[in-house]
């Protein structure tokens, strides 16, 4: 019986740790990555604001449902799954100045994180180059601290410019299961 009240002593150690630790983190944090990828700005631009086409070639996204935008703006919601409880994180469109220059921004304010990305098409020889920059904000202290020192705050961005380096390399930018890149 000790061994266990040792053991739950320990967890509590931990989370207690994980939650002081995260909460001394910043809320904000900036992150960038860049990739050549071989196509022109202009096939870039419509892949990325094709929401509609995000499932073809974005592992993970199940599913976009278009919504209502304010202002005008193209806003809509992607889904990682098919099942009903899948509320989805929803989008829109900031800025956009096409070929070139795109803010897309999280508008979902019940999530533990939020932010914007925005992207930068240049000619790059025979392709382009895609530049991503993260504006994100972490709310939760323990997903803080998962997001610093666990998985990156690159972690994402890596694995969209990687999906979307794949629609050109193989055609529907879809890895298959298990397949690493």
């Amino acid at each position: 019986m000790k061994w266990a009240l040792g053991i739950a002593g320990v967890i509590a150690a931990l989370v207690i740790v994980v939650v002081v630790i995260g909460a001394r983190l910043p809320q904000h944090h900036e992150a960038m990555r860049s990739l050549h990828i071989d196509a022109p700005p202009d096939s870039i631009w419509a892949t990325l604001t094709d929401v509609s086409g995000y499932p073809a070639w974005r592992r993970d996204v199940r599913r976009v449902e278009i919504l209502p935008g304010a202002d005008g703006r193209r806003a809509w919601r992607e889904h990682q799954s098919d099942k009903p409880n899948d509320k989805g994180i929803a989008f829109e469109m900031v800025d956009a100045s096409p070929p070139r220059h795109l803010v897309t921004r999280i508008t979902d304010r019940s999530l533990p994180f939020g932010g914007a990305w925005e992207y930068e098409i240049a000619p790059d020889g025979n392709g382009s180059r895609v530049t991503i920059a993260e504006h994100g904000e972490i709310y939760n202290p323990v997903f803080r601290f998962v997001s610093r020192f666990v998985l990156g705050y690159t972690g994402p961005i890596d694995a969209y410019l990687s999906a979307l380096d794949g629609k050109w390399h193989r055609g529907d930018g879809r890895l298959q299961r298990g397949e690493r890149r």
